[in-house]
């Protein structure tokens, strides 16, 4: 894909550039309380039909009464910027291949070393299979999944983030825990009980 085609690609996408809004005017019309927040996926590929056959495959997609919503990004340049702007991202769809033959690999590892993000999940794809072992990348990176594009189903993608958000969901709920025990514990702490009969000094 020529440079043209990627900007023309991305001043149609400018509207929603951070995110597709899946909420609706029917929310409005209802009266109802917010809906809960989506889920954020983002889609890192240099092709901008990607980003729309992903888009749309998984455009009816919720997990827990939360929909999808999708950030984009062509560069990993672009998708570290978002990483480090919005840490709420549940799952990222990494393209292998960028503007480096190596540019996901990259990403991936500055996910996990340099923004010290465990939680997200990370799902590779690539449409050059033989650029890289798979059980190479799998051993030597901290991703979660890892699928050739043309073997990526709408099915299994479907299941594939489905299930990375189980996980993602299981392990913020883990953090949470572990922080509210540790300020608990910090509490008791700096906030010693009297003894029992104790009114001043003995």
């Amino acid at each position: 894909m020529n440079t043209d085609t990627v900007k023309a690609a991305k001043a149609d996408d400018e509207p929603d550039w951070l995110v597709d809004d899946p909420h609706t005017a029917e929310d409005d019309e209802a009266g109802q309380a917010s809906p809960p927040p989506p889920w954020r996926v983002l889609i890192v590929d240099d092709d901008v039909d990607v980003h729309v056959v992903t888009k749309f495959a998984l455009s009816q997609a919720s997990f827990e009464g939360r929909r999808l919503s999708f950030l984009h990004a062509y560069t990993g340049e672009e998708a570290l910027a978002l990483l480090r702007s919005t840490p709420d991202i549940a799952v990222v769809l990494l393209d292998v291949i960028m503007e480096t033959q190596d540019a996901g690999l990259h990403v991936a590892r500055q996910i996990r070393e340099d923004l010290h993000n465990s939680a997200v999940r990370i799902i590779l794809r690539t449409g050059q299979p033989g650029q890289a072992l798979e059980h190479r990348i799998i051993i030597d990176y901290d991703i979660n999944d890892f699928w050739c594009k043309t073997d990526l189903t709408t099915r299994k993608l479907f299941t594939t983030v489905i299930s990375s958000l189980r996980t993602y969901a299981s392990l913020r709920d883990a953090e949470r825990q572990v922080a509210d025990l540790a300020a608990a514990l910090e509490h008791c702490i700096e906030v010693p009980a009297k003894p029992s009969g104790q009114t001043g000094p003995a």
